[in-house]
């Protein structure tokens, strides 16, 4: 069986797992998990706290530092209210292109990662070839977060990653951060005509809001000089301010649902910093000169680190010489590199499909992008060989 034919085949099996970030991957982990340690791979699964997800780490070569890490996410956004001209789980082929939800976002690369395997398990590797398949990348990237220190404390020391994204094997050097959080108002509620006997959540919770606005304006003379990121600088956005039961009623409960997307872990530290301030110092003590057990809470929805575009970067120049493009380019959306990036690994990102057809009803990878996969694959199996 040639390795075109065998990554489809295990496409196959991948997209009939329905790892909806909502439901548990652990099927598919194990499964993947089997295919390596029959090749005799080193394979961990790391469980969550709920037992219901786990990630991946499995290694193919000798036990040092310096290893190759090639990362994919398992799980796949919901297919709910969409149409779907086939089942969604089913892998369907027409016209040279395989349909299913997660075809290039991205069980496309990890079938491929799957299909050579056995190819680098054959060799004889000068230095480690690491799998790391994770959960939850969809809603917060949880699995990587959960997998960086897990490596950190078991001594596993990679040079650098390939996170194999959607990208039309094009190299991505750098991509902003995402942070996402849920901030809530306690107040005291009261009868509208008397206004200064309660704390109104809603009005702290705008006047949290203007101060993020503020934030906003001032990370716009924040930007790095030279910056590639459209727009340059480190945005924040408002996604939904809520509370209240009625017109005349003091509001006891609010929230706010916002993010900021960080170009430098400065502008992170800065964000973070400065609106904990202003609720800490400003708004909890005029909320708690009426009422006591007023509250302003932050809930941590997640915290991706962006992936910063270095002037020295092994990853890079390794996929450039693989592939033989020797551009780089930025993009807007969010991966795991990051993660990988913030415990001193080099990453890019670079993997076969477009982030067009990403989370979009009758998701496909075309067969020249598995192709070209494959051909990079083969290429750092031979670059890597004793």
């Amino acid at each position: 069986m040639t390795d075109l034919a065998r990554t489809i085949e295990i496409l196959r099996d991948l997209i009939a797992f329905p790892t909806v970030s909502s439901d548990s991957n652990l099927d598919m982990i194990q499964h993947m998990g089997a295919l390596l340690h029959d090749l005799g791979a080193k394979v961990d699964i790391y469980a969550d706290e709920t037992g219901t997800k786990a990630n991946l780490f499995a290694t193919i070569g000798p036990e040092r530092d310096g290893g190759i890490v090639l990362s994919g996410h398992s799980d796949v956004v919901p297919v709910a209210d969409q149409d779907w001209r086939s089942d969604p789980f089913q892998l369907y082929e027409a016209n040279d292109r395989f349909y299913g939800r997660g075809a290039c976002d991205m069980k496309g690369f990890i079938a491929a990662t799957l299909a050579m395997a056995p190819t680098f398990a054959e060799r004889e590797l000068a230095r480690p070839l690491h799998f790391a398949f994770t959960h939850d990348e969809e809603v917060g990237c949880l699995g990587a977060q959960a997998l960086v220190p897990q490596l950190q404390a078991s001594g596993i020391r990679p040079a650098m990653a390939i996170i194999g994204e959607p990208t039309m094997m094009k190299i991505i050097e750098g991509h902003k951060g995402c942070c996402e959080y849920t901030t809530r108002f306690t107040g005291l509620e009261g009868h509208g005509s008397a206004p200064d006997r309660g704390v109104n959540a809603a009005e702290y919770a705008v006047r949290y809001v203007s101060r993020l606005l503020e934030l906003r304006e001032e990370l716009k003379t924040r930007a790095p000089k030279g910056g590639r990121f459209d727009p340059p600088w480190t945005t924040v956005n408002i996604g939904r301010v809520g509370g209240g039961v009625a017109h005349n009623v003091i509001v006891g409960k609010a929230e706010v649902e916002w993010e900021f997307r960080p170009v430098q872990s400065t502008d992170f530290d800065y964000v973070k910093s400065e609106i904990a301030r202003y609720a800490d110092d400003v708004l909890l003590p005029a909320m708690r000169a009426v009422h006591p057990d007023a509250a302003i809470e932050t809930e941590v929805i997640g915290e991706v680190a962006g992936l910063e575009p270095m002037t020295d970067n092994e990853a890079r120049d390794l996929v450039a010489g693989l592939t033989g493009d020797n551009g780089a380019d930025v993009v807007a959306f969010g991966t795991e590199a990051g993660l990988f990036q913030s415990i001193g690994m080099s990453a890019v990102v670079c993997g076969p499909g477009s982030i067009e057809q990403a989370h979009k009803p009758d998701e496909f990878i075309a067969l020249d992008q598995l192709s070209a996969c494959l051909d990079m694959l083969r290429g750092l199996g031979s670059k890597i060989a004793a």
